[in-house]
């Protein structure tokens, strides 16, 4: 246990426990997911579900902790479970090549996850994951939108029917609302002003597509928005950072 002395260190036996003993669902491997990956296999989570349809593009390089030359075209789900287990070989982590809709959810979130992470950046199959999980009471933690963001300390986490400032988020509100769905996803957003309005998403022309999957016909239409590797980092791991501190809750103390 030594790669994990100084987890283990500032949590104490009993939660580093825990923590190592719940499992973890995330949904989107990219910018921001990847990060997500990245934070709760180095904290030593040892059960982890990946999910995501989509293969690594030379653009995803500027912020994709795991697009690197070597691993353009390959599936991200793929990638992201070989850092995983580059990191520790003794994480259990099963990939999974899918797209997430109304179609897939049964799949995706059987069995029920301790946690599920959100980390889409597509409108209609982020809110079709937040109401199975809703419907499911599937602790949620969900991402908004990190693009066109260039201020962190901006950056505030809270339950989605609470934040104010982020267009992504009050899209999904409407959309969740219609479905049913209420108060209780905890999300991390942005409060920074930015000019932006979601519209209907636009493939871009200009972007070759390496590598192909099954579900590739189903994603790859979307908005097209500057973005940093610094913000969509930070997003990634305020969340891991949000599930260490959850999963590794229990009753009792031992510090």
């Amino acid at each position: 246990m030594e790669r994990f002395a100084r987890t283990q260190r500032l949590l104490g036996d009993r939660s580093f426990q825990h923590l190592q003993s719940k499992s973890v669902t995330i949904v989107g491997l990219g910018a921001v997911g990847g990060y997500v990956v990245e934070g709760l296999v180095r904290a030593g989570i040892l059960h982890l579900r990946l999910v995501d349809f989509d293969t690594i593009q030379l653009t995803n390089l500027n912020r994709q902790i795991i697009a690197l030359e070597t691993t353009i075209g390959q599936p991200k789900a793929l990638a992201a479970r070989d850092r995983a287990l580059a990191i520790n070989p003794g994480c259990k982590v099963e990939p999974m090549q899918l797209f997430a809709g109304d179609e897939t959810l049964e799949q995706i979130l059987s069995p029920k996850p301790d946690l599920l992470i959100d980390a889409i950046d597509s409108l209609n199959p982020k809110a079709q994951l937040l109401q199975g999980a809703y419907l499911k009471a599937i602790p949620t933690l969900s991402s908004m939108g990190a693009a066109l963001r260039t201020d962190p300390t901006f950056i505030r986490s809270g339950d989605l029917f609470e934040t104010k400032g982020c267009p992504l988020a009050k899209q999904l509100r409407k959309r969740l609302r219609k479905r049913g769905v209420g108060a209780g996803i905890t999300c991390v957003y942005s409060t920074e002003p930015i000019n932006f309005e979601y519209k209907d998403p636009v493939k871009d022309a200009e972007e070759e597509i390496i590598g192909e999957t099954p579900f590739s016909d189903r994603g790859r239409k979307r908005n097209v928005l500057g973005s940093l590797p610094t913000i969509t980092g930070i997003f990634g791991l305020t969340i891991a950072n949000l599930a260490i501190l959850q999963l590794s809750q229990h009753a009792g103390e031992d510090q």
